[in-house]
Protein backbone atom coordinates (compact mmCIF):
# COMPACT_ATOMS: atom_id res chain seq x y z
CA UNK A 1 0.00 0.00 0.00
CA UNK A 2 1.05 3.53 -0.97
CA UNK A 3 0.64 6.17 1.51
CA UNK A 4 -0.37 9.69 1.24
CA UNK A 5 -0.42 13.25 3.10
CA UNK A 6 -3.80 14.76 3.53
CA UNK A 7 -3.38 17.68 1.93
CA UNK A 8 -1.46 20.28 3.86
CA UNK A 9 -0.45 18.60 7.01
CA UNK A 10 0.93 15.69 9.03
CA UNK A 11 -1.95 13.07 8.49
CA UNK A 12 -0.46 10.62 6.39
CA UNK A 13 -3.59 7.95 4.41
CA UNK A 14 -3.74 4.94 2.39
CA UNK A 15 -3.82 5.69 -1.61
CA UNK A 16 -6.86 3.20 -1.17
CA UNK A 17 -9.86 4.70 1.37
CA UNK A 18 -12.53 2.37 2.36
CA UNK A 19 -16.32 4.14 2.23
CA UNK A 20 -18.20 3.32 5.05
CA UNK A 21 -21.61 3.80 3.14
CA UNK A 22 -22.56 -0.09 3.09
CA UNK A 23 -21.87 -0.67 6.39
CA UNK A 24 -25.21 -1.53 8.19
CA UNK A 25 -27.52 -0.84 4.60
CA UNK A 26 -30.02 -3.34 3.84
CA UNK A 27 -29.59 -5.91 1.14
CA UNK A 28 -25.84 -5.96 1.32
CA UNK A 29 -23.50 -8.80 2.96
CA UNK A 30 -22.47 -5.83 5.43
CA UNK A 31 -26.04 -5.25 7.25
CA UNK A 32 -24.85 -7.23 9.77
CA UNK A 33 -22.01 -6.90 12.47
CA UNK A 34 -20.57 -10.20 11.00
CA UNK A 35 -20.24 -9.33 7.47
CA UNK A 36 -18.92 -5.60 8.43
CA UNK A 37 -15.97 -6.91 10.33
CA UNK A 38 -15.08 -9.19 7.88
CA UNK A 39 -14.44 -6.42 5.22
CA UNK A 40 -13.22 -4.00 8.03
CA UNK A 41 -10.75 -6.74 9.26
CA UNK A 42 -9.99 -7.50 5.49
CA UNK A 43 -9.17 -3.57 5.03
CA UNK A 44 -6.63 -3.31 7.52
CA UNK A 45 -4.96 -6.38 6.88
CA UNK A 46 -4.60 -5.31 3.12
CA UNK A 47 -2.75 -2.21 4.71
CA UNK A 48 -6.20 0.16 4.24
CA UNK A 49 -5.97 2.85 6.90
CA UNK A 50 -8.47 5.31 6.35
CA UNK A 51 -12.23 4.51 6.73
CA UNK A 52 -14.95 7.28 6.12
CA UNK A 53 -18.22 7.07 7.30
CA UNK A 54 -21.13 9.50 8.06
CA UNK A 55 -23.67 10.21 10.81
CA UNK A 56 -26.69 9.28 8.33
CA UNK A 57 -25.07 6.09 6.65
CA UNK A 58 -26.78 2.82 6.98
CA UNK A 59 -30.36 1.56 7.65
CA UNK A 60 -30.77 3.98 10.37
CA UNK A 61 -29.48 6.98 11.80
CA UNK A 62 -25.68 6.12 12.65
CA UNK A 63 -26.08 2.74 11.85
CA UNK A 64 -22.68 2.98 9.95
CA UNK A 65 -20.82 4.48 12.62
CA UNK A 66 -21.86 1.98 15.50
CA UNK A 67 -20.84 -0.84 12.72
CA UNK A 68 -17.38 0.47 11.96
CA UNK A 69 -16.99 1.09 15.97
CA UNK A 70 -17.61 -2.29 16.73
CA UNK A 71 -15.60 -3.81 13.91
CA UNK A 72 -12.40 -1.55 14.78
CA UNK A 73 -12.84 -2.52 18.14
CA UNK A 74 -8.84 -3.10 19.75
CA UNK A 75 -7.37 -2.11 16.47
CA UNK A 76 -8.53 1.13 16.37
CA UNK A 77 -5.22 2.50 16.89
CA UNK A 78 -4.50 1.39 13.83
CA UNK A 79 -6.29 3.70 11.38
CA UNK A 80 -7.75 6.64 11.04
CA UNK A 81 -11.09 6.99 11.38
CA UNK A 82 -12.71 9.56 9.11
CA UNK A 83 -16.55 10.76 9.66
CA UNK A 84 -18.97 13.13 8.39
CA UNK A 85 -21.92 15.37 10.11
CA UNK A 86 -24.50 18.27 8.76
CA UNK A 87 -25.63 16.31 5.76
CA UNK A 88 -28.27 18.92 4.02
CA UNK A 89 -31.41 16.14 3.04
CA UNK A 90 -34.23 15.25 4.39
CA UNK A 91 -32.42 12.45 7.25
CA UNK A 92 -32.48 14.19 10.69
CA UNK A 93 -30.61 13.53 13.22
CA UNK A 94 -32.11 12.39 17.12
CA UNK A 95 -31.83 16.23 17.81
CA UNK A 96 -33.37 19.80 17.00
CA UNK A 97 -31.82 21.56 15.06
CA UNK A 98 -34.02 24.10 12.70
CA UNK A 99 -32.48 23.50 9.70
CA UNK A 100 -29.01 25.17 10.55
CA UNK A 101 -26.72 21.82 9.88
CA UNK A 102 -23.09 23.66 10.56
CA UNK A 103 -23.96 25.69 13.43
CA UNK A 104 -22.06 25.58 16.77
CA UNK A 105 -24.75 23.72 18.58
CA UNK A 106 -25.81 20.98 15.99
CA UNK A 107 -21.97 20.27 15.95
CA UNK A 108 -21.58 20.22 19.55
CA UNK A 109 -24.57 17.68 19.44
CA UNK A 110 -23.22 15.66 16.82
CA UNK A 111 -19.84 15.01 17.55
CA UNK A 112 -20.69 13.51 20.68
CA UNK A 113 -22.96 11.18 19.29
CA UNK A 114 -20.81 9.79 16.44
CA UNK A 115 -17.71 9.30 19.61
CA UNK A 116 -20.08 7.33 21.23
CA UNK A 117 -21.47 5.63 18.41
CA UNK A 118 -17.87 4.73 16.87
CA UNK A 119 -16.51 3.71 20.66
CA UNK A 120 -13.54 6.33 20.40
CA UNK A 121 -12.44 9.08 22.34
CA UNK A 122 -11.64 11.10 19.15
CA UNK A 123 -12.33 11.47 15.42
CA UNK A 124 -9.49 12.01 13.19
CA UNK A 125 -10.89 13.06 10.44
CA UNK A 126 -14.37 15.11 10.93
CA UNK A 127 -16.08 16.51 7.53
CA UNK A 128 -18.93 19.01 7.37
CA UNK A 129 -20.87 16.82 5.27
CA UNK A 130 -22.52 19.67 3.07
CA UNK A 131 -22.03 23.42 3.08
CA UNK A 132 -24.94 25.04 5.58
CA UNK A 133 -26.62 27.78 3.82
CA UNK A 134 -27.80 29.05 6.96
CA UNK A 135 -24.58 29.23 9.17
CA UNK A 136 -22.32 31.56 8.10
CA UNK A 137 -18.44 29.76 7.75
CA UNK A 138 -16.53 31.77 10.47
CA UNK A 139 -19.02 29.88 12.83
CA UNK A 140 -18.64 26.49 11.28
CA UNK A 141 -14.92 26.84 11.63
CA UNK A 142 -15.20 28.46 15.05
CA UNK A 143 -16.82 25.45 16.78
CA UNK A 144 -14.73 23.06 14.34
CA UNK A 145 -11.83 24.35 15.77
CA UNK A 146 -13.04 23.93 19.61
CA UNK A 147 -13.70 20.59 18.63
CA UNK A 148 -9.87 20.39 17.49
CA UNK A 149 -8.26 22.09 20.44
CA UNK A 150 -10.55 19.65 22.87
CA UNK A 151 -9.11 16.49 21.13
CA UNK A 152 -12.00 15.57 20.10
CA UNK A 153 -11.34 15.88 16.68
CA UNK A 154 -7.76 16.24 15.18
CA UNK A 155 -8.08 17.82 11.81
CA UNK A 156 -11.35 18.78 9.33
CA UNK A 157 -12.56 18.28 6.47
CA UNK A 158 -15.76 19.19 4.22
CA UNK A 159 -17.62 17.57 1.49
CA UNK A 160 -19.72 18.81 -1.95
CA UNK A 161 -17.96 22.21 -1.68
CA UNK A 162 -16.95 24.54 -4.35
CA UNK A 163 -14.33 26.12 -5.25
CA UNK A 164 -15.45 29.52 -4.28
CA UNK A 165 -16.19 27.77 -0.68
CA UNK A 166 -12.49 26.16 -0.37
CA UNK A 167 -10.89 29.32 -1.27
CA UNK A 168 -13.34 31.24 1.23
CA UNK A 169 -13.52 28.88 4.07
CA UNK A 170 -9.24 28.90 4.08
CA UNK A 171 -9.15 32.77 3.96
CA UNK A 172 -11.15 33.21 6.89
CA UNK A 173 -9.48 30.54 8.67
CA UNK A 174 -6.60 32.60 7.69
CA UNK A 175 -7.40 35.83 9.03
CA UNK A 176 -9.21 34.33 12.40
CA UNK A 177 -6.49 32.25 13.08
CA UNK A 178 -8.54 28.89 13.28
CA UNK A 179 -7.70 25.07 12.32
CA UNK A 180 -7.37 24.82 8.61
CA UNK A 181 -9.92 22.19 6.64
CA UNK A 182 -7.26 19.31 5.31
CA UNK A 183 -9.67 17.94 2.93
CA UNK A 184 -12.57 17.93 0.30
CA UNK A 185 -14.48 15.10 -0.61
CA UNK A 186 -16.61 15.51 -3.72
CA UNK A 187 -17.76 13.03 -6.12
CA UNK A 188 -15.23 12.55 -9.37
CA UNK A 189 -14.67 9.70 -11.72
CA UNK A 190 -13.93 9.16 -15.35
CA UNK A 191 -17.84 10.43 -16.20
CA UNK A 192 -18.04 12.80 -13.74
CA UNK A 193 -15.10 15.45 -14.04
CA UNK A 194 -16.59 19.20 -13.09
CA UNK A 195 -13.92 19.05 -10.44
CA UNK A 196 -11.41 19.65 -12.27
CA UNK A 197 -12.97 23.08 -13.50
CA UNK A 198 -12.82 24.95 -9.87
CA UNK A 199 -12.42 22.79 -7.34
CA UNK A 200 -9.53 20.47 -8.10
CA UNK A 201 -7.50 23.83 -9.13
CA UNK A 202 -8.23 25.00 -6.05
CA UNK A 203 -7.49 22.18 -3.42
CA UNK A 204 -3.83 22.13 -4.97
CA UNK A 205 -3.75 25.70 -4.45
CA UNK A 206 -4.76 26.05 -0.86
CA UNK A 207 -3.39 22.79 0.38
CA UNK A 208 -6.47 20.56 0.48
CA UNK A 209 -6.19 17.24 0.44
CA UNK A 210 -9.28 15.70 -2.44
CA UNK A 211 -10.98 12.39 -1.74
CA UNK A 212 -13.16 11.77 -4.42
CA UNK A 213 -16.90 9.52 -3.65
CA UNK A 214 -17.92 7.95 -6.50
CA UNK A 215 -14.44 7.11 -8.10
CA UNK A 216 -15.07 4.08 -10.14
CA UNK A 217 -18.77 5.76 -10.95
CA UNK A 218 -21.19 3.24 -8.95
CA UNK A 219 -18.92 0.28 -9.75
CA UNK A 220 -19.37 0.81 -13.70
CA UNK A 221 -15.99 0.69 -14.32
CA UNK A 222 -14.61 -2.35 -11.60
CA UNK A 223 -14.80 -4.08 -14.77
CA UNK A 224 -17.68 -6.43 -13.80
CA UNK A 225 -20.40 -4.78 -16.52
CA UNK A 226 -20.90 -4.69 -20.17
CA UNK A 227 -22.99 -3.35 -22.44
CA UNK A 228 -25.06 -6.41 -22.05
CA UNK A 229 -24.09 -7.74 -18.69
CA UNK A 230 -24.67 -6.20 -15.03
CA UNK A 231 -24.48 -8.37 -12.33
CA UNK A 232 -27.54 -8.65 -10.04
CA UNK A 233 -25.44 -7.97 -6.83
CA UNK A 234 -24.36 -4.57 -7.75
CA UNK A 235 -25.44 -1.26 -7.00
CA UNK A 236 -26.41 -0.43 -10.36
CA UNK A 237 -28.74 -3.28 -10.94
CA UNK A 238 -30.10 -2.74 -7.54
CA UNK A 239 -30.86 0.89 -7.26
CA UNK A 240 -29.96 3.12 -10.33
CA UNK A 241 -29.28 0.76 -13.53
CA UNK A 242 -30.46 4.16 -15.51
CA UNK A 243 -26.28 4.61 -15.19
CA UNK A 244 -25.48 1.74 -16.84
CA UNK A 245 -28.59 2.12 -19.26
CA UNK A 246 -27.29 6.12 -20.06
CA UNK A 247 -23.53 4.99 -20.16
CA UNK A 248 -21.20 5.97 -23.17
CA UNK A 249 -20.44 2.31 -24.12
CA UNK A 250 -18.49 2.97 -27.12
CA UNK A 251 -15.94 4.52 -24.94
CA UNK A 252 -15.74 2.51 -22.02
CA UNK A 253 -15.50 -0.98 -24.59
CA UNK A 254 -12.28 1.34 -26.48
CA UNK A 255 -11.03 1.94 -22.66
CA UNK A 256 -11.37 -1.92 -21.98
CA UNK A 257 -9.20 -2.79 -25.01
CA UNK A 258 -6.54 -0.04 -23.61
CA UNK A 259 -6.43 -2.34 -20.43
CA UNK A 260 -6.35 -5.36 -21.89
CA UNK A 261 -3.44 -4.15 -24.50
CA UNK A 262 -1.32 -3.11 -21.03
CA UNK A 263 -2.49 -6.08 -19.40
CA UNK A 264 -4.08 -4.47 -16.67
CA UNK A 265 -8.00 -4.74 -15.15
CA UNK A 266 -9.91 -1.92 -15.79
CA UNK A 267 -10.40 -1.64 -11.72
CA UNK A 268 -6.54 -0.88 -11.49
CA UNK A 269 -6.26 1.00 -14.72
CA UNK A 270 -9.03 3.31 -13.40
CA UNK A 271 -7.15 3.91 -9.57
CA UNK A 272 -3.92 5.03 -11.66
CA UNK A 273 -6.02 7.51 -13.19
CA UNK A 274 -7.38 9.10 -10.34
CA UNK A 275 -3.96 8.72 -7.87
CA UNK A 276 -2.19 10.35 -10.94
CA UNK A 277 -4.22 14.13 -10.68
CA UNK A 278 -3.61 16.60 -8.85
CA UNK A 279 -4.34 17.12 -4.96
CA UNK A 280 -5.49 13.58 -4.88
CA UNK A 281 -4.97 12.25 -1.22
CA UNK A 282 -6.69 9.14 -1.02
CA UNK A 283 -9.49 7.17 -3.43
CA UNK A 284 -12.24 5.96 -1.31
CA UNK A 285 -13.74 3.02 -2.65
CA UNK A 286 -17.27 1.45 -1.39
CA UNK A 287 -16.91 -2.49 -0.78
CA UNK A 288 -19.48 -5.40 0.76
CA UNK A 289 -17.12 -8.31 0.39
CA UNK A 290 -13.87 -8.54 1.60
CA UNK A 291 -12.28 -9.87 -1.69
CA UNK A 292 -13.34 -6.34 -3.24
CA UNK A 293 -11.11 -4.27 -0.65
CA UNK A 294 -7.93 -6.67 -1.47
CA UNK A 295 -8.41 -5.82 -5.01
CA UNK A 296 -9.05 -2.06 -4.56
CA UNK A 297 -6.06 -2.04 -1.99
CA UNK A 298 -3.94 -3.95 -4.75
CA UNK A 299 -5.41 -1.28 -7.34
CA UNK A 300 -4.20 1.31 -6.09
CA UNK A 301 0.19 0.61 -6.80
CA UNK A 302 -0.46 -1.82 -9.73
CA UNK A 303 -0.14 1.00 -12.77
CA UNK A 304 1.35 4.34 -12.91
CA UNK A 305 0.23 5.73 -16.32
CA UNK A 306 2.25 7.73 -18.46
CA UNK A 307 1.39 11.28 -20.19
CA UNK A 308 0.54 9.43 -23.11
CA UNK A 309 -1.80 7.03 -21.27
CA UNK A 310 -3.72 10.06 -19.49
CA UNK A 311 -3.82 11.53 -23.15
CA UNK A 312 -5.74 8.40 -24.64
CA UNK A 313 -8.26 8.48 -21.82
CA UNK A 314 -8.61 11.84 -22.02
CA UNK A 315 -9.95 11.11 -25.16
CA UNK A 316 -12.42 9.23 -24.67
CA UNK A 317 -13.62 10.75 -21.37
CA UNK A 318 -12.95 14.49 -21.83
CA UNK A 319 -11.82 16.99 -19.22
CA UNK A 320 -14.72 19.59 -18.63
CA UNK A 321 -14.26 22.77 -20.28
CA UNK A 322 -15.65 26.12 -19.32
Amino acid sequence: MDYRTLGRSGLRVSATGLGCNNLGRSGTATEDQAGTDAVINAAIDAGITLFDSADIYGAEYGLSETRLGAALGSRRDEVVVATKYGHADFTSPPFTHWGAKGSRRYVRQAVEGSLTRLGTDRIDLYQLHTPDPITPIDEVLEALDELVKEGKVLYIGHSNFSGWQLAQADLVADMRGLTHFVSAQNEYSLLKRGAELELLPAAEEFGVGFLPYFPLYNGLFTGKFTRTERPSDTRIARQRPHLADEAPWDEIEAYQAFCDERGITMLEATFGWLLAQPAMSSVIAGATKPEQVRQNAAAATAWTPTDDDLALIDGWFPAPTL
